[in-house]
């Protein structure tokens, strides 16, 4: 049974728009064919498209093509789709196993139903447009319903009360909760209803707004091209995960160092530096796995150069670190410099591969290196020869790329290229602008991959469009070394993770202002558990390397990057199920507590998998927090003192604690800790959080941490199931996957130790002297 969706109101009305809206009038005529039904209005025509049973993507076009999609963001062909259709009174039933889509004839609208009936998305007035290619649909949303996703986004992790802009822009200034937009664009939500969750994804390449400020609707307003979007039926939020990532990708996997941790600063300005930098690293033994170079290691800041002063012997350097087992990861901004003697500039002037007004005239804008002109990434043969530029770096040996200032940030009034650019022939850069950085990112990509012969790249990337995921990980920008911040950075990163991003993480410590131990150390905690890890400061301020504020917060620092490889094989495994199915490692309680309403709005705590949870202290001299735990029996990974779930508690947080929390019954795979991921792990340890009657699940992905093997077969999973009752637990053990680890897996009981244990059928003794057996 469907919902009754007649009501009486008029939104767009209520926007006290002074421009001149039009509708797009009746429903003239409706032709079906397979899976597509095309129709016909007064003033527009537009299609109905099922992708799945579960997605289905509609345009709506009054302009007769002449805006057309250039979005780089859909990977996915539509699937066979079973269909129903059915003439009802004013309209057309268009049915599928998971969705129902409502065409309404007089006037033209649509609602769309999941399979029990329930509205997922209705427009609550006509779609109108403007000549000069704006659209606007308004949807209605209940008072109570959440909204998360948008993407790189600050507030708190319900992004309704605001209105959120999708256009990348490179901000400086300090981020607070009115900063909008940031350098990357993601128009698509997860809606929460009821514990029933559904998605959109308005597939604009253009400037787009969304309105989230009223009570029982939204409005989408694209400056540009038709409407296009889709909607993903849930009923679950990893449903409507899985559903976005199958159109729009997901992320492969990283290479294994990408996830360790990594010191950055604006600048390491020589060669000399950033070997005492690993030095001191090696020698105080805190675990490292990657150093950047941010522009100073440039000639003139000219991209594919290094300073001969400064950096006289790059290979070497490269060499060196390597056998410390650390990565060299330099800086590559899209800006060319204008220099006649400049090679990069002169080949790709030679070529016409530059940014362009109508006119033929070159773009030039100012950015690091002066007068620079700019790639037209849109253009397939320019993204071929700008990967294969980075031969410059992978011939040295480095393996790994930074992509910034790829909004594209021009250093002008508007912060980016003039509107009347050109792109690709005649894409003006208004429609391509929020894809620019995304292709830039790509060409990057796929040169690395190309010259390194098998082995896994990494990208990390500050601009970014929906898909940005399949090439790049993301950091959260030019943030400051402010409290709020810190706080900032989880809903943030939350909200990154939901669309689809799942590699994702932000400048521990602070980029600007000057950080301070307390500070650090509460970062460096969250940090550690972020899906991206990496310390990172401005020219100009306090360093806050691990060591920089004295021997009692150097250790506490020590002791958390230290964490975040004793974790690893459990974060790895996250990667390998964000891989799968697009659920990322770092993820808000609502995802996996989508029918507990106090789960809906908590943007300061955090899961990690889905029976981890992370409670980070986000204030100054504060050393206790109160903590929401969702239903269950949650275990203190410190203390091992238990909470029962519904319920708050105010747990104690001195400055050397970050608040852990283990579900009882979970299994978390740990290592020990090392130096960098270059060192093999020879005992892995899987800590079983007993309970009395119950059964639990775990499984442990591994693979060779550097190929692209594991695409074919060349991993194991180690599906492990624990039963537990009666003072004994049974161990079902399955192995997939061709790949042999190096590693013996050892098991440890968190809380009592059954008195019989069974592996597959099989009576285990516990090792007394080390108290583990192995698996």
């Amino acid at each position: 049974m469907l919902e009754d969706t007649s009501f009486a109101i008029r939104p767009i009305d209520q926007l006290d728009e002074k421009e001149v809206w039009q509708p797009l009038g009746d429903v003239q005529k409706i032709e079906g064919k397979k899976q597509i039904f095309a129709f016909t209005c007064e003033n527009a025509s537009g299609k109905i498209h099922f992708y799945r049973d579960d997605i289905v993507r509609i345009t709506i076009d009054p302009f007769a093509q002449k805006y057309a999609s250039v979005s780089p963001a859909v990977v996915a062909a539509p699937e066979k789709v079973t269909m129903h259709v059915q003439e009802v009174e004013n309209g057309w039933e268009l049915k599928t196993n998971a969705l129902t889509v409502v065409i309404e004839r007089r006037p033209f609208r649509i609602t769309v139903y999941d399979r029990e009936g329930k509205v997922l998305v209705r427009d609550v007035e006509p779609v109108r447009f403007q000549a000069k290619g704006r659209m606007r649909c308004a949807h209605a949303l209940a008072p109570t319903d959440v909204v998360y996703g948008l993407g790189e986004k600050t507030g708190v992790l319900n992004k309704r009360g605001a209105v959120w802009k999708m256009w990348n822009t490179d901000v400086y200034a300090p981020h607070n909760l009115e900063t909008d937009p940031l350098y990357q664009s993601h128009p698509y939500m997860m809606v929460l209803k009821d514990g029933h969750a559904h998605g959109v994804f308005f597939d604009h390449t253009y400037e787009t707004t969304f309105d989230l400020r009223h009570e029982s609707f939204y409005t989408f307003t694209s400056e540009g091209g038709a409407l296009d979007y889709y909607v993903f039926a849930g009923p679950h939020p990893k449903d409507v995960l899985g559903q976005y990532t199958h159109l729009v990708g997901r992320m492969p996997l990283p290479p294994k160092w990408a996830l360790g941790y990594h010191q950055s600063r604006y600048s390491y300005e020589t060669e000399q530096e950033v070997r005492e930098l690993i030095d001191t690293f090696r020698k105080k033994h805190i675990p490292l796995d990657a150093v950047y170079l941010d522009i100073h290691y440039m000639d003139e800041y000219r991209v594919f150069t290094f300073d001969q002063n400064r950096f006289p012997h790059p290979k070497s350097l490269v060499q060196y670190a390597s056998e410390q087992g650390v990565r060299i990861v330099p800086i590559v901004d899209p800006g060319v410099k204008v220099d006649a003697e400049y090679d990069t500039y002169r080949d790709g002037v030679q070529k016409d591969y530059f940014c362009k007004y109508a006119d033929g005239t070159l773009f030039k804008g100012d950015v690091w290196p002066g007068t620079s002109v700019f790639p037209d990434f849109l253009k397939k043969k320019v993204r071929k020869w700008w990967g294969e530029q980075h031969a410059f770096y992978t011939s040295i040996g480095i393996e790994g790329i930074w992509n910034d200032m790829n909004e594209p940030s021009v250093f002008n009034e508007t912060k980016t290229m003039d509107d009347q650019v050109v792109h690709d022939g005649w894409k003006t850069h208004r429609q391509v602008h929020n894809i620019y950085g995304m292709m830039m990112t790509e060409a990057t990509y796929n040169g690395l991959k190309k010259q390194l012969k098998g082995k896994r790249p990494f990208v990390l990337t500050r601009a970014g469009f929906s898909g940005i995921h399949r090439y790049a990980a993301v950091w959260t920008g030019d943030n400051r070394s402010f409290w709020e911040h810190l706080e900032l950075s989880l809903p943030m990163c939350l909200n990154l993770g939901l669309s689809a991003v799942a590699f994702c993480g932000a400048d521990v410590g602070g980029f600007a202002h000057d950080a301070h131990g307390g500070l650090l150390v509460r970062w460096t905690q969250v940090g550690a558990f972020f899906p991206y890890f990496r310390n990172h400061c401005a020219i100009g301020f306090a360093r806050q390397e691990p060591w920089a504020f004295g021997e009692t917060y150097e250790q506490m620092v020590k002791r958390y990057i230290e964490l975040r490889y004793e974790w690893l094989p459990h974060l790895y495994t996250l990667c390998f199920e964000a891989y799968q199915t697009g659920v990322p490692m770092m993820r808000p309680l609502m995802l996996e507590y989508p029918d507990d309403a106090e789960t809906w709005n908590i943007s300061d705590q955090f899961m990690v998998g889905n029976e981890v949870m992370i409670a980070p202290v986000m204030r100054p001299h504060t050393f206790h927090r109160l903590v929401y735990f969702p239903k269950g029996r949650w275990i203190d990974y410190w203390t091992k003192e238990k909470f029962e779930g519904g319920r708050r508690y105010i747990v104690e947080a001195p400055l050397d604690r970050l608040p852990i929390f283990v579900k009882e019954g979970a299994m978390i795979a740990r290592a020990e800790a090392k130096q960098s991921t270059s060192i093999a792990d020879e005992q892995l340890t899987l800590y079983v959080y007993t309970m009395e009657e119950g059964i639990s699940s775990y499984t442990l992905y591994d693979d060779d941490g550097t190929t692209f093997a594991y695409e074919k077969g060349e991993y194991v999973n180690m599906h492990i199931r624990a039963t537990f009752s009666d003072d004994a637990v049974h161990f079902e053990i399955e192995r997939e996957g061709a790949y042999k680890p190096p590693w013996q897996l050892h098991v440890v009981f968190v809380g009592d130790v059954p008195s019989t244990i069974v592996v597959n059928g099989e009576r285990c003794i516990i090792d007394e002297a080390t108290n583990t057996f192995v698996l």
